[in-house]
């Protein structure tokens, strides 16, 4: 049986790894795992890791340095042969060997010569279970010689003629490189003409007189020693037919003198290769280069064919403008005639290669190394092939088998060596050399005979993390002889797993094709051969599923806005995630307008460049999932372009267009314009629309215009920029299509018409020479028409005519080419005149005290003489009927449009004197004013007073002063005056009606009460009614008696210490109260504070009089507002409504002002109100004693 030997694997990644790469392993890795501590007791034999190429062409001013690497157990000795014999390095003291290596050193840079380390070399790597060997490697040192002295004659012939420039270049090793430059070591140019052939000469197919120089040089490049060796210039002329006469002339007779034709043109010939066919040979997996260069002139074109096939697509290339025809990895399929073809336009010429190829040997099967178990069998196979087919010959640890030492186990057949029951002794390493005349082939492979219980390499304790439904993949890499067995099982207590639910792979792994949470565990691997048992336990752990739970989506966005995409991802908890994002599968562009955070791509800025696909990618370290959405970026389109005119027509055109690019949102329509550059250039107008999948239009033309045409395209984002213009088309003269408009005839004058139309333009005049023929008559004679002519106009005035009188007109355009259609006719008037009558039987009917109703009647049409606008009305005030003053006089006007003969006089003065005149309105303007009538308007009621004022406030009384109405619109009766009181809960008294005669203007009311603040409501009477009223409020005045007794003894000094002494004892009776509760014993406060209570105090608390009333006073200023700071009565006296909700209390300023006190009553409210400081010279005054008593309770 043969022994499978499992390397150690690394630990599994996440995700599924691929199965081939666990069989695979079976295969390929039939050497001994080199695990550390399986190769300190398993033995191995020789196996060659590295050695230099078999031609081995060194750098002769360098150490020689001969390559030879093994390994083995134990470690392998190293020995050489040089050219077939022993080399023995130690006598060679310019030799070393690397230690625990087989590589030798040579130092020939301190002395010796490279060539004299020439020749074939082996190296032999060798332990107690074998020996293997190397290729023979052929050292050779590199050579660059210089090229050989010659002397070059110039090279002189005429133009047209072939020439080739040889380069023949030294014999190096390796072969030089070869190229041709000139002194400046510029590259000569080449081209299908002029090129260098593969052996490095430089082929001219003819020569012009541009090819004269004195410096063609060939240059051989040898890389291996990075030298340059260059051959002698050389100077080639080029001559015409005349200058070649002149220098023969001396020489030769009339008849030998060249001909006037210089350059005869010819049919190919080949320069090379030479005559009809030729062979070539080229080994199997090499490049196949075919050279055909031909001369002739013109220049000839080369082709190539293969006879009975066709050259290989992917494998064939041509250089040197077609000269050279490549073939790479070359096959024996390759072989057969290939025919190159020269042609020009006098002829062509082919030339065949017969091309074979040849193989050195390469390998079908190599031998590989096997590792037995004693009493096993196996084989060793070695299979190669080449052109001509290679012999197999096989060595025993570097010694023809036929004279190696026999063993018994093994058996040979050609290519393959059998061995049966093997023993330990029948290790050794085998070599196969396949060679035929083009080289040859040497492997190395051992037969190791080995007796090992089972090892298992997999670490123990492997950890394993799979994503859920996946496959999970469980490594059991195992080494024994013979090849062990293997059993998996699960948990501590678990049997073997079956492979129906599992699957066992022959390289001990084991796969869970579809793995669950339940899959999670400790599982263990058993390997078992006879000579022994071992397990090792690795762990499972199964992991949500990497998803993404938010897609970013297709977006469609304009150039220059801002785009963000959306990228949600969900992952098991322990994993740790990673979010990239690409673009089109590759990296995001590496540009600030791109930004990343959490869950987003953020794209400012966008250009046409950012569309494509993107795709967030979610990467753990178990696996990775994707998903992608397109961004499409639109844009207003493209200006159409390539404008063309065809079938172009006296009336029409066709215009078409090549549409630019729509910017990814197609185009719904084309707008099209046009110029007229004769008569607006500059300015474009509209022509037409047409959809957005048509590009072309039939455009309607007017006659005598240079057109230009543009293009838009418009989609649903916008108008693109216009196109360029097209060419110029200018249309034939034609006679007008159309008439002026806006014809009308009015005169200016009494005794003239003025005739004025819209002209048209330069588009519609469809000609040079526009004008316009005027025609007119009168409407109700039997005139004939009257006609002018007249240029480019708008206005003709015709003369003399009657006043007013109807008119026919027409305006027909005329031009070059003829006249417009005939127009129509419209009417027009002659001149205006002033009315000549005024309107009659002027009436007036007063509606009311400011409205009147004025009737007249019409006027006769013939005298108006005109065009009726109206009538207009003047009406002015005279004088007022009370006064009978004058005044000066100011009239307003009316104007009644039309026909009508009444109308309205609104916004009357009442009891006032009134005068008007009407007249009749036409356009050129009025008539005369009919009679004036006069009218009188009622009386009204009055305005409100001019003012009301209170003055001298006392306890009881209070004088009201006041001025008479601005406008009393008749004779005052009366004034009516209403008051009533306000009492402290801002609640209205009764209300008092008093009369007071028309001829006053002050009033004093008394048996007031004190204090007291009232509201009074006044207005002026005619005999049309009452008037506006005025309202004021105001307050009658304080006691001074009880006004100064609060001042006296808020100001005493007693009231000041009594009031201390409360306080005092108040603090002594709680320090006492507080010291008894401590004890546990009862105090009763309130008998002790009645039974020693200030006989002082008392009189405060019984006294009804100023402390008893003021706080009466501050309690209903608590109860409703507080004092608002600054109040003030208005200056004009006048109180609205709202103000009068206050508390007495807020109008202590105004009361003390009006009153002019010594400001005892205002500072009792001042001391009430702690925050806001005493005015005036209350501020030295002490605070009310009412106060200081309810700063200590």
């Amino acid at each position: 049986m043969q022994l499978k030997i499992m390397p150690k694997k690394k630990r599994l990644s996440a995700g599924r790894a691929p199965l081939m790469l666990f069989l695979c392993q079976m295969i390929s890795a039939l050497e001994v795992p080199l695990d550390p501590k399986l190769l300190e007791d398993l033995v191995q034999p020789p196996t060659i890791t590295q050695q230099s190429p078999k031609d081995y062409i060194i750098d002769p001013r360098e150490n020689i340095v001969i390559q030879c690497e093994a390994k083995g157990k134990p470690p392998p000795s190293f020995s050489w042969t040089r050219n077939g014999t022993h080399f023995d390095i130690d006598k060679d003291p310019l030799v070393t060997m690397k230690p625990g290596s087989g590589t030798l050193t040579i130092n020939i840079m301190s002395e010796g010569k490279a060539e004299t380390y020439e020749g074939v070399y082996q190296c032999t790597a060798r332990n107690e279970r074998g020996a293997a060997i190397s290729n023979n490697i052929v050292i050779r040192p590199s050579r660059s010689p210089l090229w050989t002295k010659e002397k070059l004659e110039p090279i002189i012939l005429r133009n047209g003629q072939s020439l080739v420039l040889p380069c023949r270049p030294p014999i190096g090793l390796p072969p030089p490189i070869i190229f041709w430059m000139d002194n400046s070591f510029q590259r000569l140019p080449q081209s299908e003409r002029v090129s260098q052939g593969l052996n490095g000469d430089l082929y001219f197919s003819n020569v012009l007189p541009e090819d004269t120089r004195e410096d063609y040089i060939c240059y051989a490049r040898f890389n291996h020693t990075q030298t340059i060796q260059q051959k002698q210039p050389i100077s080639v002329k080029v001559i015409s037919v005349d200058e070649l006469n002149d220098t023969i002339a001396a020489n030769l007779s009339d008849t030998e003198f060249y001909g006037a034709k210089s350059h005869r043109q010819r049919p190919p010939t080949f320069l090379t290769p030479d005559g009809n066919t030729s062979r070539k040979e080229e080994l199997r997996g090499n490049v196949l280069s075919l050279e055909c260069i031909a001369e002739g002139l013109p220049t000839p074109i080369i082709y190539w064919i293969k006879e009975d096939g066709t050259l290989p697509i992917n494998r064939t290339f041509y250089r040197n403008f077609k000269k050279t025809l490549q073939i790479i990895q070359v096959t024996e399929a390759d072989s057969g005639n290939y025919q190159c073809i020269a042609k020009n336009a006098l002829g062509a010429i082919h030339h065949t290669i017969s091309v074979t190829v040849k193989a050195a040997p390469y390998w079908i099967i190599a031998p590989q190394n096997l590792v037995l178990s004693p009493e096993e069998d196996g084989t060793l196979i070695c299979r190669a092939n080449g052109n001509p087919k290679p012999r197999i010959s096989w060595l025993s640890n570097g010694v023809p088998i036929e004279i190696a030492p026999d063993d018994p186990s093994r058996k040979i057949d050609g290519d393959t060596i059998i061995f049966s029951k093997v023993q330990e002794r029948s290790s050794a390493v085998y070599q196969c050399n396949a060679s035929n005349e083009y080289g040859y082939l040497l492997a190395n492979a051992f037969v190791n005979v080995l007796a090992e219980p089972p090892r298992i390499l997999t670490s123990a304790n492997t950890l394993y993390q799979v994503i859920a439904n996946r496959a999970a993949l469980l490594d059991c890499a195992f080494f024994g002889s013979p090849l062990p067995t293997i059993e998996w099982f699960k948990g501590a207590k678990g049997s073997a797993l079956r492979e129906d639910i599992y699957v066992l792979h022959e390289n001990g792994t084991l796969e869970i094709p579809v793995a669950q949470k339940d899959s999670t565990g400790t599982y263990t691997c058993v390997a078992r051969n006879k000579l022994g048992m071992a397990k090792n336990d690795v762990h499972l752990e199964i992991k949500d599923p990497t998803r993404i739970i938010k897609q970013p989506e297709y977006a469609v966005v304009q150039r220059g806005s801002t785009v963000s995409f959306e990228c949600k991802v969900k992952h098991d908890h322990t994993l740790i995630p990673t979010v990239t994002w690409l673009k089109d599968h590759g990296e995001l562009p590496n540009d600030g307008r791109f930004t990343v955070d959490k869950d987003h791509l953020v794209v400012a800025d966008v250009n046409d460049d950012d569309g494509g696909t993107y795709t967030c990618v979610a990467n753990t370290t178990l696996d990775n999932v994707s998903a992608s959405a397109v961004l499409s970026v639109v844009d207003v389109p493209n200006p159409p372009f390539d404008l063309e005119l065809t079938d172009q027509l006296d009336r029409s055109v066709q215009l078409s267009w090549t549409p630019g690019d729509d910017n990814n949102s197609p185009i719904t329509k084309f707008i099209i314009e046009y110029e007229d550059a004769m008569h607006e250039p500059g300015l474009w107008h509209h022509q037409t629309e047409v959809p957005g999948t048509q590009t072309t239009a039939q455009l309607k033309l007017s006659p005598y215009v240079n057109y230009s045409f543009r293009v838009m395209a418009e989609n649903n984002l916008g108008r693109s920029l216009p196109s360029e213009a097209s060419e110029q088309y200018l249309t034939k003269a034609a006679e007008p299509d159309k008439n002026p408009t806006a014809v009308e005839g009015l005169g200016s004058e009494p005794d003239n018409l003025v005739i004025t139309w819209k002209p048209l333009n330069g588009f519609e005049s469809n000609g040079p020479g526009l004008q316009y023929k005027v025609s007119w008559r009168q409407k109700d004679g039997d005139d004939e028409w009257t006609s002018v002519v007249v240029a480019n106009v708008s206005k003709y005035i015709v003369s003399g005519t009657p006043t007013f009188v109807p008119y026919l007109i027409k305006v027909q355009a005329l031009n070059d080419a003829g006249f417009a259609p005939e127009p129509a006719a419209v009417m027009g008037h002659s001149g205006e005149d002033l009315p000549m009558v005024a309107p009659g039987n002027v009436r007036v009917n007063v509606v009311n005290s400011t409205l009147a109703e004025v009737h007249w009647d019409p006027v006769p049409l013939k005298s108006i003489r005109g065009h009726l606008q109206g009538y207009r009305i003047y009406y002015w005030k005279a004088q007022s009927s009370l006064t009978r003053n004058r005044r000066h006089i100011e009239k307003k006007i009316l104007t009644f449009q039309g026909s009508k003969t009444h109308g309205m006089l609104p916004g009357l003065e009442p009891f006032s004197h009134y005068t008007l005149n009407v007249r009749v309105v036409n356009g050129k303007g009025e008539g005369p004013a009919s009679p004036d009538k006069v009218f009188n308007t009622p009386e009204g009621v009055p305005s409100a007073p001019s003012s009301l004022k209170i003055v001298n406030p006392t306890l009881d009384s209070l004088t009201l002063e006041w001025e008479p109405p601005s406008h009393p619109n008749g004779i005052l009766t009366e004034y009516t005056l209403k008051y009533q009181p306000i009492n402290s809960t801002h609640e209205l008294g009764p209300l008092v009606d008093l009369k007071i005669p028309a001829n006053k203007t002050r009033w004093t009311l008394k048996n007031l009460n004190f204090s007291t603040r009232y509201k009074f409501y006044f207005y002026a009477r005619t005999a049309a009614g009452s008037g506006i009223q005025i309202t004021e409020e105001a307050i009658t005045t304080v006691d001074e008696a009880m006004a100064s007794r609060q001042v006296d003894i808020a100001t005493q000094g007693w009231f000041i210490g009594l009031m201390c002494a409360v306080a005092l004892l108040i603090l002594i009776l709680l320090i006492v109260c507080f010291i008894r509760r401590n004890k546990g014993g009862k105090y009763p406060v309130k008998e002790k504070e009645d039974a020693h209570a200030d006989p002082e105090i008392q009189p405060m608390k019984e006294d009804d009089g100023t402390f008893g009333e003021y706080r009466s006073l501050e309690s209903d200023a608590e109860d409703h507002k507080p004092l608002k700071k600054g109040s003030r009565t208005p200056s004009d006296r006048t109180v609205k409504k709202e103000d009068s909700d206050d508390s007495l209390v807020d109008y202590g300023e105004g009361v003390n002002g009006q009153f002019n006190e010594d400001g005892s009553f205002i500072g009792q409210y001042s001391g009430k109100k702690e925050k806001e400081p005493a005015e005036g010279n209350e501020s030295s005054e002490a605070p009310s004693p009412v106060n200081a008593m309810n700063s200590f309770v």
